[in-house]
Order: C-alpha cells, then sequence, then structure tokens
C-alpha cells in the first residue's frame, strides 16, 4: 500500500522556517541542576576520577571517549583561531625543567599560594578559598534571615563533600554586610598576613570542624623531581609551558627572520600542586593548556589588526571598581578601553578580543563571561598588567584564560643569568648620531692611587648618567673634586679622569622585546562550557541536552538505521562512507532501541544532527535529518541530505537556512 507518494515528497509544503510552524525550544524551563549535569558526565564518561578503583587521588582526572574528542575538538578550533590565523610559530617543549630554569624564572621562590592548618587536625585549606567561601555562606544566611532568598537543601553528596561552608540563616547588621561585600569584591587582592587577620577578625574556622586555623603560610605549587639516576640534578613538573618559548626565543627570532613583532603557541601538559583540589576540572593537578607568547617591540604596542576588533564590546572590571568594592562591570568597546589607558596597550587589547571571539565561538554564554583586571597583590611577579576572561558557573566566578603584559622580565632574567645575549637586534633605516660625555680614566694612575678601590671607582663612574657627567666634567675643570662609593671617599683630578664630549654614530638598534601572553586552560573552558550548553527538555526533566555547537561536538552526525535488516548495509555503509570523505565524523547506532531512546542518548553527547535511514530510503532513496535542539526533521535526497548536514556542520549555514533547503518530514514513510 502506497502510504505517500514519491514525488509528492518533493512538492512545495510546510517549511519549518517559518514563524508559524518552527518549533519553539524553551531550555530555561528546569532551573539548572548541577548534579544532573554531574549524573551525566560520569554515566556517559566525558571524564572521571584517575586511579578510581584504587580509591583515586584529589586533582587528577581520566578523559573517556567524549570527553577527549571534546577537549581535541576545542583544541582544534583554537590552533585554526589563534596559530592558523594570525601565523603563530608552534612549539612543543619539554615537561621536565631543570631547577636552574625556575629559579631564575622566580617560580621557586614566589609560584606559590596561601594555606592555613586546622588548629587540631592538621587539615590543609586553601586561606583565599576559605574566607571568600565562609563569607559568601554568612552572606547567603544573612539574604535567607531577611527572606530575600530560599536556600535549597543540600543534597546527601553535599553533605559528605568536605571544606564546604554552612550557610545557616542569622540576619547580619547592615554594616557587616557591607563589609563582607567589600572584601569578596576584592578577595584576590589580600597578601598571606591580611588572610590571617581577616580569620581572625571575622572568626573564619575550618567549616569540617569548627575549629580555628593558625597563620597563613605559603606554599609552592611546584612538583619537585630529579634527573638522572642519582639524582644529582634537581628538577620540577612545568607548572606552565611559557619557559618553553623563553628560553628558545634567538632560534624563534632566527626562524621569524629576525623580526619583530612575532608570536610562538604551544599546546600542552602542565602541573600545579594544589592545595586543597575540589572543584572537579575547575581545579586540578595535572591539566592542559595553551599557552600564546607574543613578542613585541617595548617603544610600540600596536597591533597591526587592531582595528579588526576596535569595535568588540567587552565586559569589563578594572581594579579600581573592585579595589572599590564592587563587582559592577563595563560594556565598553576594546578600542574604547585602550584609548582611555583601561586596557593598557593595543596588542594585550587585540587578545582579550581575539579570546572573547574564540570563546564564544565554542559556545560558551557571552551573558556569563567577563574580563576581571588583577590588582596590585594579586599580580603575578613577571606581570605588569594582567586581565583574566571569566567564566560563570554553579561555584561562581573561575578564571578560565589569563592575558598578562610580562613586559621583558623572563628574557632579561634569562639573559642575565646564562650570558646569553636574548636580544633583537634592527637595522636602523637612517642611522642615529648622538653626541654625549664618555669617562676615561688613567689606568697606571688609578691604579696606584686607589688600589683594590679602582673597581668600585671605576663602577661608580661608570653608572653616572649624562647630567651627573657633565657636572663633573665642570668640577674637574676646576681642578680637583670628590665623590662617595660604597661608603668611601675618592678625590678625582684631571690626571687621573677626563671626561670628553664624543660622536656615536649607531646604525644597529638593540633591544630585549616585551611578551603579551595569553594563557588558556582547557580543563575549565570545557567544564563551563558542558554547564552552558546543559538543559533539560522541558516535557520529560529526565531527557538531559548538550547543546555544544557542532565545531566542537565529539559527534557530529548520528546515523540511525530504522531496521538491523541486510538490506540496510549498504545504505548505511555509503552514507558513513560519504560523510567520512566530508570530513564529518559520524558514528551508526544500530541497537534495538527505539529511535526516539537512541536520539535522547546522543542528545545527552551533545550530536547536534542524525540522519534516519528507513524503509523509504532503501526504496527511494531519500533520508531524513534531524536538529538535536528543536527535535524537527527535514527529508530529501541522500545526497541533498549529506550536502546540508556538511554546510551545517562546517558552519556555512545554520539549521534554519537548512528549513529552506529541505522539506519537513511529516513522520509519513513513502513506500509501497
Amino acid at each position: 500500500m502506497r502510504l505517500r507518494s514519491f514525488l509528492h515528497q518533493f512538492l512545495p509544503q510546510r517549511r519549518c522556517y517559518s514563524h508559524s510552524t518552527m518549533s519553539v525550544v524553551n531550555k530555561s524551563a528546569h532551573p539548572f541542576d548541577k548534579s544532573r549535569l554531574d549524573a551525566l558526565l560520569n554515566r556517559r564518561f566525558f571524564y572521571a576520577p584517575a586511579f578510581e578503583i584504587y580509591g583515586g587521588v584529589a586533582g587528577l582526572y581520566d578523559y573517556g571517549p567524549p570527553g577527549s574528542s571534546l577537549q581535541a575538538n576545542i583544541i582544534a578550533e583554537w590552533r585554526k583561531h589563534f596559530i592558523v590565523e594570525d601565523h603563530m610559530l608552534e612549539l612543543d617543549t619539554t615537561i621536565m625543567t631543570p631547577a636552574p630554569v625556575f629559579e631564575t624564572s622566580g617560580h621557586v621562590a614566589r609560584f606559590a599560594d596561601w594555606m592555613v592548618k586546622d588548629t587540631k587536625t592538621g587539615d590543609v585549606l586553601r586561606a583565599d578559598h576559605l574566607v571568600k567561601n565562609v563569607l559568601q555562606a554568612r552572606l547567603a544566611g544573612d539574604r535567607e534571615a531577611r527572606g530575600l532568598a530560599a536556600q535549597p537543601k543540600d543534597d546527601e553528596k553535599d553533605k559528605k563533600k568536605k571544606k564546604k561552608a554552612k550557610t545557616v540563616a542569622v540576619q547580619l547588621a547592615d554594616d557587616l554586610v557591607k563589609e563582607f561585600e567589600n572584601i569578596l569584591a576584592q578577595a584576590h587582592n589580600y597578601s598571606g598576613p591580611e588572610l590571617g587577620e581577616l580569620c581572625r577578625k571575622y572568626d573564619i574556622r575550618n567549616p569540617d570542624t569548627d575549629n580555628e586555623v593558625g597563620e597563613p603560610q605559603q606554599f609552592n605549587l611546584m612538583f619537585a623531581s630529579s634527573i638522572g639516576p642519582t639524582g644529582q640534578h634537581p628538577g620540577f613538573l612545568r607548572p606552565e609551558t611559557a619557559q618553553g618559548h623563553f628560553l628558545n626565543f634567538s632560534r624563534l627570532l632566527d626562524f621569524n627572520n629576525g623580526r619583530v613583532p612575532f608570536a610562538s603557541a604551544q599546546v600542552g601538559r602542565s602541573f600545579r600542586n594544589e592545595i586543597s583540589p575540589r572543584a572537579g576540572l575547575l581545579r586540578v593537578r595535572e591539566f592542559t593548556m595553551g599557552e600564546i607568547e607574543h613578542f613585541v617591540d617595548p617603544e610600540d604596542k600596536s597591533h597591526s589588526k587592531f582595528h579588526q576588533v576596535r569595535d568588540i564590546v567587552l565586559s569589563l572590571l578594572d581594579r579600581h571598581v573592585q579595589v572599590s568594592g564592587s563587582t559592577q562591570v563595563t560594556h565598553m568597546s576594546i578600542g574604547e578601553a585602550v584609548d582611555r589607558g583601561i586596557v593598557a596597550n593595543e596588542t594585550l587589547g587585540y587578545f582579550l578580543a581575539r579570546i572573547n571571539l574564540f570563546l564564544i565561538k565554542i559556545g560558551i554564554n557571552p551573558d556569563r563571561l567577563r574580563f576581571r583586571q588583577h590588582m596590585g597583590n594579586e599580580m603575578a611577579h613577571y606581570a605588569t598588567d594582567c586581565w583574566d576572561a571569566e567564566i560563570e558557573n554553579a561555584t561562581g566566578w573561575t578564571e578560565c584564560v589569563g592575558c598578562a603584559d610580562r613586559a621583558a622580565y623572563d628574557l632579561s632574567v634569562h639573559s642575565a643569568k646564562t650570558g646569553q645575549p636574548l636580544v633583537v637586534r634592527q637595522a636602523l633605516k637612517e642611522p642615529v648620531v648622538t653626541e654625549k660625555e664618555v669617562p676615561e680614566f688613567n689606568k697606571k694612575v688609578l691604579g696606584m692611587a686607589y688600589g683594590r678601590d679602582a673597581g668600585v671607582l671605576q663602577k661608580s663612574v661608570g653608572e653616572m648618567d649624562q647630567a651627573q657627567l657633565t657636572r663633573l666634567k665642570g668640577e674637574l675643570a676646576q681642578g680637583s673634586t670628590t665623590i662617595s662609593a660604597q661608603g668611601k671617599e675618592f678625590s678625582l683630578t684631571p690626571d687621573l679622569l677626563t671626561i670628553q664630549r664624543k660622536t656615536f654614530k649607531q646604525s644597529i638598534r638593540e633591544f630585549t622585546p616585551n611578551v603579551i601572553e595569553p594563557s588558556f586552560g582547557f580543563g575549565r573552558i570545557l567544564y563551563t562550557l558542558l554547564e552552558h550548553s546543559f538543559w533539560c527538555r522541558e516535557q520529560d526533566i529526565e531527557r538531559g541536552v548538550l547543546s555544544l555547537p557542532p565545531i566542537v561536538t565529539p559527534t557530529k552526525v548520528l546515523i540511525v538505521p530504522l531496521s538491523a535488516k541486510e538490506e540496510f548495509d549498504p545504505l548505511v555503509q555509503e552514507v558513513s562512507t560519504k560523510l567520512r570523505k566530508a570530513g564529518i565524523f559520524s558514528r551508526v547506532d544500530d541497537s534495538n532501541t527505539s529511535i526516539g531512546k537512541r536520539y535522547a542518548r546522543n542528545d545527552e553527547l551533545g550530536t547536534p544532527f542524525g540522519v534516519t535511514l528507513d524503509f523509504a530510503s532503501v526504496q527511494n532513496r531519500t533520508m531524513t535529518l534531524r536538529e538535536r535542539d528543536t527535535t524537527d526533521q527535514l527529508i530529501g535526497p541522500i545526497d541533498d541530505v549529506i550536502a546540508v548536514v556538511t554546510e551545517l556542520v562546517q558552519g556555512t549555514i545554520n539549521w534554519p537556512a537548512a528549513c529552506q533547503r529541505l522539506p519537513a518530514y511529516d513522520g509519513v514513510q513513502a513506500v509501497d
């Protein structure tokens, strides 16, 4: 019996794009439930605690098939967005690093967090997190006591979590509320002693035991190791990939024909021995990061492509607003921010805008993304300015990308330590002719007059600027003068020291470049993306969906044969082969469960599109195309559907455009 003629499929009919018929999806019908997301991620093995059957180790995670693929796709898009589009030089440097490298860079002395210990149990807590969590809990209790917000009940899992500050409905004095809000606004800006003072002033205790905590102590976050069979060469697992760029600067510069600006980039593993990692992928001890080091002339930090991003509007939270006790962001174009000096220079501003574009492209909600400027006390020892791209999630605002102006710190300290000149030598278009005063000692007379102190005197005079030398020259012209150096007095006469004005012609300019560094934590980006993408179907809260963009989804297309009969095998093979040739990752689900269940479990994996091969496909070579979020379906010849889904995955068209290319499917198979 003919259910619908083959010809009728392609006659003009209802399009799903029309406003009257297009499916409406309510993704906010159910409030976000982190426990449901966590259950989904665990059940579908996006990631799981490493060494789980041995009890696990805090802060270490293994990625399963969908998590590995999702991270790989995020990194692939990162490489296209930054390395390819901005012509960067890619590196892959070693993880194990000799200790002298990090001693020179300052990491051994300063790469640390403040920790406190429970005075009775010895439990260790990160000091700034303790203060933040306890004060946030007290403010939540105040809001509940005032009837401003209902406090949700903790489930059993939450009750078992350690270091979770308990919320008690107690109303606080208005002045105390303002104090707490002010402290939280600049929580990143407190030193160790200041965090200790806050603990004493506000009686901040270990939330698990209600015991007092001791004074904050610094804890270095690097994993120490050794190199060689006897351990004679101490080393560290790198906490960042950046040093590999700086140590290879001369080679990179030569590869780039001696020209700046240029950027190098690297994706790799890094390690930080976190004090108390308890926030899943947001705080781990081993992670994948991507870092860019953009080397630039310190006298010209403009960017040739800044005009392309000048009008992009960012949500900015500058240091002055935070210090005033506020967290109110300002929406401003990056061009205006640079013009007003809020963002230090064009190159830093260019990367902030490009970071913003990248995060939104892969699916981060722009309404939950902000750029926060570092305050004085939290600034890294190497940075002169730094902004964090922070993404809001269930735990609050989390830094996922840092973008710092490292000035010339790294190249300068490594050059001073090794004696290797990590500099740029730039031929000047026009020679620069200058005149300056030059001191010259009569070394024979100098040695006889001052012996071992001769070096002290030479160094003191050599460090004088032109104004000091000019004054000294005038005094010598009067017969003699006296200078002080290292607590000693030295008498100078014209036969001992002469100062002459000489002309210098400079054809080469030599300088140490500055570095602008964007640094990405891919694990944090991945997790916040999953949070932003997760929702539950309005009609069934048990049906979770991950609305991941096609460019990053683990699987792009699900192939669903309606039957397991052998007559379907050639079509399944054909469709699968054509999708692979188009560069589209697909998988076949030929299990014996219903089509609805097969699609539902792949909605959990974020698979954006599905194609169904039914009996009409065998007879008429048609195929249906399903979109994940709306569950709307289109139909057409197999090759036409493959062409449309290829463009959808590549991002050259969107679903409404696809609805203009193919007719809507009414659920009836056109078979005899």
